[in-house]
C-alpha cells in the first residue's frame, strides 16, 4: 500500500488534501493541523477512518459529505467497514445507533447516534475518546477493538 498524499484537519474545520507522500513533514510541524491521515487509494478501511475521525474531530460536514460521495462511502458500504472493525448498527427511532460488539445497554456501554451510519460512527468515536494527532495516535478502529 503506497501513500500518495495526506489529508489533514485544519483548526478551522477544513479537511485539506496535500498530494505529496512527503507532505506529513510540513503538516506535523504546523500549528494549524489538528490531525493527519495518509491517503492510500486501495485501502477502504483507511478511507472510512478518515471520514469518521475527521467528522468526530469537527471537520466541515459538507467536505465530509463530498468525500463520502466521491469514495462511495454510503450506509451500505458502512456495514462492510463495521463488520471488519467490530461495530453493529441498529435503528433507534429515526436515527442509526452504532456500538461495539461488547454493547450491553446505553447506561453501561458507549454508543453513537446519527442520521447516517457515518454520523453514528463519528458520534461513537467521540464517546470512545478519539483524539487528533499527526503521527502516532489511537485510531477509531483501535478504540473499537479495546471496548
Amino acid at each position: 500500500m503506497e501513500i500518495i498524499g495526506w489529508y489533514y484537519l485544519h483548526e478551522n474545520g477544513d479537511l485539506i488534501y496535500k498530494p505529496d507522500p512527503e507532505a506529513i513533514a510540513d503538516i506535523r510541524d504546523s500549528d494549524f493541523a489538528r490531525c493527519a491521515w495518509a491517503m492510500v487509494p486501495s485501502d477502504r478501511k483507511r478511507a472510512w477512518e478518515i471520514l469518521v475521525e475527521a467528522l468526530a474531530l469537527g471537520a466541515n460536514t459538507s467536505r465530509i459529505s463530498e468525500l463520502a460521495d466521491k469514495w462511495k462511502c454510503n450506509d451500505e458500504d458502512a456495514d462492510k467497514f463495521a463488520a471488519v472493525i467490530g461495530i453493529n448498527f441498529e435503528r433507534d427511532g429515526n436515527q442509526w445507533c452504532a456500538h461495539t460488539l461488547s454493547f450491553f445497554d446505553l447506561q453501561e456501554s458507549p454508543a453513537g447516534f446519527g442520521d447516517s451510519k457515518l454520523e453514528a460512527m463519528a458520534d461513537l468515536a467521540n464517546h470512545l475518546g478519539v483524539t487528533g494527532g499527526c503521527l502516532w495516535r489511537t485510531t477509531f478502529s483501535d478504540l473499537v477493538a479495546t471496548h
